[in-house]
C-alpha cells in the first residue's frame, strides 16, 4: 500500500509571505534509516529588524553506512513575526524534513529540529548554512543530541553580510523527522482537508491544509496524526497573506509529545471514534497554485489519515484507497535563487496526473484566476475509485455494512441481508435520536425493486415451498421468518427482532438446536439464512381465497386518423407476432381497437378468421365475448396473423379523428375481469380525448405552457379531471395494471391521462412527432424489452420495521387505500419504489433496526407468490458514523422524487430553495459537529457525500424537476412520471450523463472510459457518445478522421451525414469499427432496459445546443448555474448557516 520505501529523503517546505504574525508550527514525526540528507539552511534578506534565530536540531547518531543528513532549510526575509519550528523523530524510513521561505516583512523566525536516530558511526555529516544579509541582527544556530561514536562531522557555517553578528557553530544530528510543508498563497481563502480515519498502522496520519486570506477571524489548524510508517509524511500547511497567527501540530511517533492546541475556532465537543474523511475545496475565486520542489529533491506520495494518499493540496481518497495520486518529481524550474518571489499557487488536479509546471508570480493583469472545474469532486473519479476498491464480491453477513455503488461491478452472496440490488438505505448507521436526524437532515429512506435482475453468474432467489401450513409468521406483527427471528426453548419458540414478541414454532416446523443456539437444519432453509427469498403462497393470500389463473396480456390500439397517417397501426401489425413471442406461450393475450367505437376480437383458433364485435355505447362499456377473447399465445398466433393483415385493411382509409381512451381502458378492464384474470393493458394512443359522447373528455391546456417555471405552473401539471384516477382506482381493484404509450403530434394532456398508468403501476412512454421509417425500431425495441421483463401481477407491498421506526411516506407509481399496504397491479424489475422513514421513539444503540419488506403478487406462470427482502441496520449515537455509512446514490433517488411529488403543491422557487437549503444543511452540519476545528471560510465535504453538490445542481437542472416553458408541459409530465419509477441505478445514470470518448486519441468502445460530463472534454478530433438512460447523442467533432466516418457511417466526410434521418447506424457498413460500435449501443440499450433513439451531432449543428443541455458540470442556456457557480453558492450557504 505505501510503495517501497525511497531513497534520500526529500525536503519539506513552509513558505510564509509577507504580513503574516506570529505562526508557530510544529511537527514531529518518526525517522529510519536515510542516507545523504545535508543539513538545514536560514536565508534571511535586506530589510529584517529581527531577534536572533535560533535553530536547534537534537537527535543521535544512526547505524553504520548512515551518510550525512539533511536538515531543515529557512529562508527568512524582513518584516516577517516570529515562525518556529519543531521536528522530533523515533524510528523509521527515510522521510523528508522541513523547509521555510519567508518573504519580506516578517520579523524573526525560530527553528527547532530535534530527532533521535540509531547509534551508529556516522560519516562526515554536514551543519547548518546560515545566509545572513545586511541590516538583519545576530542569529544563533544550536545543536543538541546523543551521538553514538562517528566520525566528526565539519562544523558549521555561516554566511554573514555586514553589520551582522556571527552564530556560533555545532554539530547535527544526521537524520531529521519528517515536517510539515506550509505554502502561504496571495488572496485565497482557506481550504482545509481533514482527514482524521486511522491508517493501517493504528495512527492516524496528517492532513492538508490550505488556508488564504480575507479571514475576519483568527485561524487556528490543529491536524493531529502520528507516523510510524515509512514515507509518511506530515501534513501540509497552505498560509496565504494578512492571516493572524496559525498555530499548526502534527503529532509525532508513539511517546512523543504533543504541544498545546490554540484554536481560534470555536472547538467542538469531541467525539468518540475516529471521524469519518472529509475533503476540503477552495474557497471562490483562487489564484493559481502549483506542485512544485527544490532542485535535487525528490518528491513523494503523501499519505493521508484514511490511509490513502493526497496527489496535492486539495486532494484525498476514500478511507481504504489503495493507489497513490501522482505527484510530481520533475525538478522545478527557478527554485534554486536565493531570492524568491512571491507567488500564487493552483492546487493539483484532483485525480490523477503529474503537477502543472513551476509556479510564477501572477502579473497585475492576470488578477485572481476562477477555479478549474477539474480540482472539484469528479463523479467519474469517485466510481472508478469505488470499482478499484469495493468491486468484486460484496457478502451480506454483517449488519449495516455500506454496499459499493450502483456503477460498481460485483458479485452478491447472499448470507442474510438482502442485495443491495433490491433494497437499498440512504444510511447504513441510523441515528438512535430523532434530535441528530433532524438535526443533520439526511432523509432516513429506502428505495426498493423486488425485481432487479441480478447480475451475471450471482445466483437465483430461492423458492420455499412449506405446503398446506404456508409462510411461519410472527404472532404479533405478522413478519415473514427470516434470518432476523431468534429461536429459544430448545426451537420450540421464536422471538420476532421487529415487535420481540415470542412465537410458538408449528410442530411441522419444528427441529432442534445446536450448541451455538441455531438450528439443526439452518443452512437447508434458505428463509433461516438468505436476505431474499421466496415462499409458495397458500389460497388464503389469493382473492377471494382462490388460486389464480395465468395473467394475460391485451393490446388496446388507437386505429384513428393520426395512428394510421404516421404509419404506427401498419408497423404494429407487421411486428405483432414478434412482439408476443416475447410472452411465454400459454400467456393469453387479446386485442382491442378504438377509434370513436371500441373493438373487440375473437381469435377463437376454432374459428376460420377473426371476428370482430362492435360496443357503438362507449357511456356504458361492457364485454360482448364470453369466449375466444383470451387465447394462450400458443393456440392463437395463426389467429393473431390472421387478425393484423386485416386491421390495417379495415382502417386504412379512415377519416375519424376523435379516439375514446377512458373507453377503451374500461374495456380492458371487463374483458379481463369476466375472465377472472389480471393482467396488463398495453394502451397505443394519439391525441387529446375530446369526444362529448364519451367520459373522460379533456381540454386543451397548451396555452398555459407559459406557466411552467412559474409560481402558477401546478396548474398545469396537476390533473385538470378526477375521472382518469378514479379509473386507474378501478383497475388496482381488478388487478389490471395499464402501460400508455403516446404518438401525439399536438397537446395530449399526459399530467391528466398519465393517472390512469401511475395507479395501476404502469408505465407512460412518449413518442412525440413519430414516423415509423424513423422510430419505428425504438417502438418495437421498447416494447419487447417491457414484455421480457419479470413481472409481478396484483401485487400488494408491505413495509415492516423494528420498534422506534415507521415507514411514513412512499414515492412512485402504486395505489394505497390504507396506510400500511402498497397496492400495485402490477411491478416489474425497472420499477422503484421509494420509503422514506420515520422515528417513532428513541432506539438504543444495542438493538439496530430491522426492516422486511414483503410483496405478494402472482407469477406470469399464474403461481402466487411471497417475496421477502430482509434489511439489518446498525444505530449509532454520534454524527460522524451516521455520515461515514451514508448512501449518496440512493439519498437522490430520494430527494429527486420527493421533489417531484411536492412540485404540484408548491412554487417552483419554493422547492429549489428547499433543496439547497436541505443539502446546505447536511454540509453545514458536518462542519460543525464532526469536523475538525478550522477556518469559517473553508468548504469541507464529507467523504460520503462530497458529491452532494454536483448531483443536487444536476436535479435542480433537470427538466424533471424544473422544467421551464422551453419544453412541453406534456413532456415535463413524461419525465416527472419516468423519474417516479426509476431506481437508484437509473437515477443516477439520468441525473448524471455518461460522456464516453468513441473516437480520437482517447476514444475506444473496447473498453469505454468515461469522463467528466462538460464541454471542455470535447475535441475537434474526437467522437463521442453522450447517455443518459432516455437519449443517446453521438457527437462528431469537426476534425475527425476520415477513415472512421468512412468505417462507421460509409460517407467520405462529416458533411455527407444525413443526421436527420439517422437513429440507428447504417447496417450496411459491416467494418470492424461499426460493428463493435454497435455493439456498444446495444449494450447501453440493454443495460438502460431503454431502445434510446440515436441522435447524430456534428460539431457546431444546432443540435449542439440540445444535447449541450445535458452536459451538467456547465453553465446551462437558461442561466443554470455550473458546477462550480453552485459550489460557490452552496459555499455561501453553509457559511450563512454557521454564522447564525
Amino acid at each position: 500500500m505505501y510503495g517501497p520505501p525511497p531513497g534520500a529523503a526529500s525536503v519539506a517546505q513552509n513558505h510564509v509571505q509577507q504580513g503574516l504574525s506570529s505562526m508557530p508550527v510544529q511537527n514531529v514525526g518518526a525517522l529510519g534509516h536515510v542516507s545523504n540528507i545535508p543539513i538545514s539552511q536560514n536565508h534571511v534578506h535586506p530589510g529584517m529588524t529581527i531577534t536572533p534565530i535560533p535553530v536547534q536540531t537534537s537527535g543521535a547518531a544512526q547505524p553504520p553506512g548512515i551518510g550525512a543528513a539533511l536538515v531543515s532549510q529557512n529562508h527568512i526575509q524582513s518584516g516577517m513575526p516570529p515562525i518556529s519550528s519543531q521536528s522530533s523523530a523515533g524510528s523509521i524510513g527515510p522521510v523528508p524534513v522541513a523547509k521555510y521561505l519567508i518573504q519580506p516583512g516578517m520579523p524573526a523566525s525560530s527553528m527547532q529540529n530535534s530527532g533521535q536516530s540509531h547509534p551508529a558511526v556516522s560519516a562526515s555529516v554536514p551543519v547548518i548554512q546560515n545566509n545572513i544579509q545586511s541590516a538583519m541582527p545576530p542569529t544563533s544556530q544550536q545543536k543538541s543530541g546523543q551521538f553514538q561514536p562517528s566520525t566528526a562531522g565539519p562544523a558549521t557555517q555561516n554566511h554573514i553580510q555586514s553589520g551582522i553578528v556571527p552564530n556560533p557553530g555545532s554539530q547535527y544530528p544526521q537524520v531529521l523527522p519528517p515536517t510539515a510543508q506550509n505554502h502561504n498563497h496571495q488572496g485565497m481563502p482557506p481550504v482545509s482537508v481533514q482527514n482524521a480515519a486511522p491508517n493501517n498502522s493504528g495512527l492516524p496520519s496528517a492532513s492538508q491544509n490550505h488556508i488564504r486570506s480575507e479571514i475576519g477571524n483568527s485561524p487556528s489548524l490543529q491536524n493531529p496524526g502520528s507516523q510510524n510508517t515509512p514515507g509518511q509524511p506530515h501534513m501540509q500547511n497552505h498560509v496565504q497573506s494578512v492571516m493572524p497567527p496559525m498555530p499548526t501540530a502534527s503529532a509525532a511517533a508513539p511517546g512523543a509529545q504533543i504541544p498545546k492546541r490554540y484554536p481560534a475556532y470555536p472547538q467542538q465537543p469531541p467525539i468518540s471514534g475516529p471521524v469519518g474523511t472529509s475533503q476540503t475545496y477552495p474557497s471562490f475565486p483562487q489564484p493559481h497554485q502549483q506542485q512544485f520542489q527544490q532542485p535535487g529533491m525528490q518528491m513523494q506520495p503523501q499519505l493521508g489519515q484514511d490511509g490513502g494518499f493526497y496527489g496535492g493540496p486539495g486532494m484525498s481518497v476514500g478511507q481504504g484507497s489503495q493507489y497513490p495520486r501522482q505527484v510530481s518529481t520533475t525538478p522545478q524550474v527557478g527554485m534554486a535563487q536565493p531570492n524568491y518571489p512571491q507567488y500564487g499557487q493552483q492546487p493539483a488536479q484532483y485525480g490523477h496526473g503529474p503537477a502543472p509546471p513551476a509556479y510564477t508570480q501572477p502579473s497585475a493583469q492576470q488578477g485572481q484566476k476562477r477555479l478549474d472545474p477539474d480540482q472539484m469532486p469528479s463523479a467519474i473519479g469517485v466510481m472508478q475509485e469505488d470499482q478499484q476498491t469495493r468491486g468484486g464480491i460484496f457478502r451480506t453477513d454483517q449488519k449495516g455494512l455500506l454496499p459499493p455503488l450502483v456503477t460498481t461491478k460485483f458479485q452478491i452472496e447472499d448470507f442474510g441481508n438482502a442485495s443491495p440490488r433490491f433494497v437499498r438505505s440512504t444510511m447504513y448507521s441510523v441515528p438512535a435520536q430523532l434530535d441528530m436526524l433532524k438535526q443533520t437532515a439526511i432523509p432516513f429512506a429506502l428505495v426498493i425493486n423486488p425485481f432487479e435482475s441480478p447480475a451475471k453468474d450471482e445466483q437465483a432467489v430461492p423458492c420455499v415451498d412449506l405446503g398446506p401450513m404456508g409462510p411461519v409468521r410472527c404472532i404479533r406483527c405478522k413478519a415473514y421468518m427470516s434470518p432476523l427471528m431468534q429461536f429459544i426453548d430448545g426451537g420450540r419458540r421464536f422471538q420476532c427482532l421487529l415487535c420481540k414478541a415470542i412465537t410458538e414454532v408449528p410442530p411441522e416446523y419444528f427441529q432442534h438446536l445446536d450448541h451455538t443456539g441455531q438450528r439443526v437444519d439452518k443452512w437447508e432453509r434458505p428463509e433461516l439464512w438468505r436476505g431474499t427469498y421466496e415462499y409458495i403462497a397458500t389460497a388464503e393470500y389469493c382473492r377471494n381465497n382462490v388460486l389464480p389463473k395465468e395473467p394475460a396480456f391485451v393490446f388496446v390500439i388507437d386505429v384513428s386518423y393520426n395512428n394510421v397517417k404516421s404509419g404506427l397501426i401498419n408497423l404494429l401489425c407487421s411486428q405483432m407476432k414478434n412482439l408476443i413471442e416475447s410472452l411465454p406461450s400459454h400467456t393469453p393475450v387479446g386485442f382491442i381497437t378504438y377509434n370513436s367505437k371500441v373493438h373487440f376480437y375473437n381469435i377463437d383458433p376454432a374459428l376460420g378468421q377473426p371476428q370482430m364485435v362492435i360496443v357503438p355505447d362507449v357511456a356504458d362499456m361492457f364485454m360482448p365475448l364470453l369466449k375466444g377473447f383470451l387465447v394462450p399465445r400458443a393456440e392463437a398466433i395463426d389467429a393473431v396473423e390472421s387478425l393484423m393483415e386485416q386491421i390495417p385493411a379495415l382502417f386504412g382509409d379512415t377519416k375519424e379523428t376523435e379516439a375514446v381512451l377512458g373507453p377503451a381502458v374500461v374495456a380492458g378492464m371487463e374483458a379481463l375481469k369476466a375472465s377472472n384474470r389480471v393482467g396488463k393493458l398495453l394502451v397505443f394512443h394519439s391525441s387529446l380525448p375530446t369526444s362529448d359522447i364519451a367520459p373522460g373528455k379533456l381540454k386543451n391546456r397548451e396555452a398555459d405552457r407559459k406557466l411552467l417555471g412559474t409560481d402558477k405552473e401546478k396548474t398545469v401539471l396537476v390533473p385538470q379531471s378526477t375521472y382518469y384516477n378514479t379509473l386507474g382506482q378501478d383497475c388496482v381493484g381488478a388487478g389490471v395494471s395499464v402501460d400508455l404509450y403516446l404518438f401525439n403530434n399536438s397537446y395530449i394532456d399526459v399530467a391528466t391521462i398519465g393517472q390512469v398508468a401511475r395507479l395501476t403501476g404502469g408505465s407512460v412512454n412518449k413518442y412525440t412527432y413519430f414516423q415509423a421509417d424513423i422510430d419505428g425500431p425504438r417502438v418495437i425495441g421498447d416494447i419487447i424489452l417491457h414484455l421480457s421483463r419479470h413481472i409481478g401481477f396484483d401485487s400488494v407491498m408491505r413495509v415492516r420495521t423494528s420498534t422506534g421506526v415507521r415507514p411514513t411516506d412512499f414515492y412512485g407509481h402504486y395505489y394505497m387505500a390504507n396506510t400500511t399496504d402498497v397496492e400495485l397491479a402490477a411491478i416489474d424489475s425497472q420499477k422503484g419504489l421509494a420509503v422514506e422513514i420515520k422515528h417513532d421513539a428513541s432506539i438504543t444503540d444495542e438493538d439496530g433496526v430491522y426492516i422486511q419488506v414483503a410483496l405478494l403478487y402472482t407469477t406470469i406462470y399464474g403461481q402466487r407468490r411471497l417475496r421477502i427482502h430482509n434489511l439489518a441496520l446498525n444505530t449509532c449515537m454520534q454524527m460522524a458514523d451516521l455520515y461515514r455509512n451514508c448512501e449518496l446514490d440512493t439519498i437522490i433517488n430520494f430527494l429527486a422524487k420527493q421533489s417531484i411529488s411536492r412540485s404540484v403543491e408548491t412554487t417552483p422557487q419554493d422547492l429549489k430553495e428547499g433543496i439547497v437549503k436541505r443539502c446546505a444543511q447536511m454540509l453545514a452540519t458536518y462542519r460543525k459537529h464532526c469536523a475538525n476545528p478550522s477556518m469559517p471560510g473553508q468548504l469541507i465535504l464529507p467523504e460520503c457525500l462530497k458529491l452532494l453538490p454536483l448531483y443536487v445542481n444536476c436535479v435542480l437542472r433537470s427538466d424533471a424537476v424544473a422544467g421551464t416553458s422551453e419544453i412541453t408541459p406534456d413532456d415535463r409530465s413524461w419525465l416527472m412520471y419516468t423519474v417516479m419509477t426509476m431506481g437508484v441505478p437509473s437515477t443516477v445514470h439520468y441525473f448524471y450523463p455518461q460522456l464516453v470518448p468513441i473516437a480520437g486519441p482517447s476514444g475506444s468502445v473496447d473498453d469505454p472510459v468515461p469522463v467528466r460530463c462538460s464541454r471542455d472534454k470535447l475535441s475537434d478530433d474526437s467522437a463521442f457518445i453522450l447517455e443518459n438512460g432516455i437519449y443517446i447523442f453521438m457527437w462528431i467533432g469537426a476534425a475527425v478522421y476520415p477513415d472512421w466516418i468512412q468505417d462507421i457511417f460509409g460517407v467520405a466526410n462529416l458533411g455527407q451525414i444525413n443526421v436527420e434521418a439517422i437513429t440507428e447506424l447504417p447496417d450496411h457498413v459491416n467494418s470492424d469499427q461499426s460493428l463493435r460500435l454497435r455493439a456498444f449501443i446495444r449494450s447501453l440499450r440493454s443495460e438502460r432496459q431503454r431502445h434510446m433513439r440515436l441522435t447524430i451531432v456534428r460539431q457546431r449543428d444546432k443540435m449542439e445546443l440540445v444535447m449541450n443541455r445535458f452536459l451538467v458540470e456547465d453553465r446551462g442556456s437558461d442561466g443554470q448555474p455550473s458546477y462550480v457557480d453552485f459550489l460557490c453558492h452552496m459555499h455561501k450557504e453553509i457559511r450563512s448557516l454557521l454564522n447564525q
